[in-house]
C-alpha cells in the first residue's frame, strides 16, 4: 500500500495462469502465464500429480467446515478452541507431528515444489527447481505473497468460526491505559524511514577467482530508531504484571477509503510484546524500539554463515541456526510514503498472570520470541499468537472494540527517499 499497490490476489485456482510468471533465467520458460503441472522428475524422486494439491486442500477445508480432523484410524478429532489451531498448523506444514499425513497431505510445503518446478515438471529441460523450492529466497517470486496469503485465508477460515472473544478475555481489570505515543527524530507520533547502504562479505559464499575479499553493497529499507511511551493506571490497590502488546495497521485501503475492521484487524502488524511490572497508581511506560521480541539485530541477519560452529545437525549448528530466526529489524516498520502514511498505533495491556507460561528456558536467542518462540520450549504466551486480533471481532470499527486496557495512537510513517551510510545518522 505504501507503494500504491492494491493487497495481492490469492493464489487459489491450481489451474490458472500465474500471471506473474517469474523465473530468474528468463530465456527459459520466464513469460507470464506460467501454469503448475503435473511432476514426473525421477532425478529428484517427485512424482504427483496437481489433483493429489487439490484433493489435500478439500481435506483440509473439510476439516475446517466439520471442526474436526480424520485420524488414520478413520475416527475423527474435534478441533478444540484452545489447540484446533495447532492440529491444523501441523496438517499444513505436515510435519511428524500431523495427525493425518497420509490423509492430508503437505498442501503448503507442495504448493511451493509444485510451482518451482511449473518450468520445467518433467525435467526435459534438466533444469533445478525455481526460487520457490527453497524457504532462503522463496520471498523473490511474486507468487510467494499469493500463495501465502491464500494459506492465511484458509486459517482465517477456521477463526472465523470461533467465537469473538468477549470483554471477560480482553479486559484487565483494575488496569486503565490513558495513552500512548511515539516519539522519535520525526518528531511526536511520526516515525521516520529512508534507504540505507550496507556492505557484506561474499567471499565465503561464492567461488571467486582470484581469492580475496568480495564485497556487495546493497541499500535496503531503514527507519529512525523511536520510543513508545505508555501511560497506565493501576487502580486495583496492588502491584501486578501486565503484558504489553503493540500493533500497527492501516487505516484506508488502497483507494483511500477507511477500512472496514475486519479488514483492518487481519492487516495488523504486531511491533513488540513484553511483559512490565505496574505498580499502584500511575505508572510511565517507555519501550525502546530496538527491544522488539519481533526483530534480530543486523549483525544477526547478515551474519557470516561460514561461522556456524559444529558438524550439520549438531547442537552448535541448530543453535546458530535458530538465532537467525527472527524479523530483521530495519524491516519492522512499512516504508510509508513522502506525504507521510497514516497508520494506528495499538497497544493493549493483558493480564501476566493469564499470560504466563512457566518453565525454563534454553539457549541464548530468545529475543524474537514473538515470531519464533523459544527453541525446544513451548511458545512463550498462553494467548494465540496475534491476540487479540487472531480471530473476528463483534465490533464494527477499532474504537468499539476498545476496553479500557487498550488505546491507541493515529501516526504518520514519512520516508525520505534518500540514501545513508550505514553507521550514520
Amino acid at each position: 500500500m505504501c507503494n500504491n499497490l492494491g493487497r495481492v490476489t490469492r493464489y487459489n485456482d491450481f489451474r490458472a495462469p500465474i500471471a506473474e510468471g517469474y523465473f530468474p533465467q528468463a530465456g527459459l520458460a520466464g513469460s507470464r502465464g506460467t501454469v503448475i503441472r503435473d511432476l514426473d522428475r525421477p532425478v529428484d524422486q517427485i512424482r504427483i500429480d496437481v489433483s493429489e494439491l487439490e484433493t489435500w486442500r478439500e481435506r483440509f477445508l473439510q476439516a475446517i467446515e466439520n471442526n474436526s480432523v480424520v485420524l488414520p484410524n478413520n475416527s475423527t478429532m474435534p478441533l478444540t478452541e484452545e489447540t484446533g489451531i495447532d492440529v491444523l498448523g501441523n496438517l499444513m506444514e505436515s510435519s511428524i507431528l500431523s495427525r493425518n499425513r497420509g490423509y492430508y497431505g503437505d498442501l503448503h510445503n507442495m504448493g511451493h515444489v509444485f510451482i518451482s518446478y511449473s518450468h520445467d515438471p518433467d525435467h526435459r529441460h534438466l533444469e533445478q527447481f525455481g526460487v520457490m523450492g527453497d524457504s532462503a529466497t522463496a520471498m523473490r517470486d511474486p507468487v510467494f505473497y499469493r500463495w501465502h496469503a491464500y494459506i492465511d485465508d484458509i486459517f482465517n477460515l477456521y477463526k472465523s468460526k470461533l467465537t469473538p472473544y468477549a470483554n471477560d478475555k480482553l479486559d484487565f481489570p483494575g488496569i486503565r491505559v490513558s495513552s500512548v505515543e511515539v516519539s522519535g527524530p520525526g518528531g511526536a507520533n511520526t516515525w521516520t524511514t529512508q534507504w540505507e547502504q550496507s556492505t557484506v562479505e561474499l567471499s565465503r559464499g561464492l567461488d571467486f577467482t582470484p581469492r580475496g575479499s568480495v564485497l556487495a553493497r546493497f541499500t535496503h529499507l531503514q527507519h529512525d530508531e523511536f520510543t513508545y511511551t505508555i501511560e497506565v493506571n493501576n487502580t486495583s490497590g496492588a502491584a501486578t504484571m501486565g503484558t504489553f502488546r503493540v500493533f500497527v495497521a492501516p487505516v484506508n485501503d488502497e483507494r483511500g477509503q477507511p477500512l472496514r475492521f475486519e479488514d483492518q484487524r487481519r492487516l495488523m502488524i504486531e511491533l513488540d510484546k513484553f511483559s512490565q511490572p505496574l505498580n499502584p497508581g500511575a505508572n510511565t511506560v517507555r519501550r525502546q524500539s530496538s527491544e522488539s521480541s519481533v526483530t534480530i539485530p543486523y549483525e544477526r541477519t547478515f551474519r557470516d554463515q561460514a561461522a556456524r560452529p559444529g558438524d550439520a545437525g549438531s547442537a552448535a549448528a541448530a543453535e546458530f541456526d535458530f538465532c537467525g530466526c527472527g524479523w530483521p529489524h530495519h524491516m519492522l516498520l512499512p516504508k510509508g510514503t513522502a506525504m507521510g502514511y497514516p497508520v494506528v498505533l495499538f497497544v493493549m495491556v493483558s493480564n501476566w498472570n493469564d499470560d504466563r507460561v512457566q518453565q525454563d528456558t534454553v539457549g541464548s536467542c530468545n529475543d524474537a520470541a514473538s515470531y519464533c518462540g523459544i527453541r525446544d520450549r513451548r511458545y512463550p504466551d498462553r494467548r494465540p499468537m496475534g491476540f487479540p486480533f487472531d480471530r473476528p471481532a463483534g465490533a464494527a470499527a477499532l474504537q468499539d472494540f476498545l476496553t479500557p486496557n487498550m488505546a491507541t495512537r493515529a501516526c504518520t510513517i514519512r520516508f525520505t527517499d534518500a540514501t545513508r551510510l550505514r553507521g550514520q545518522r
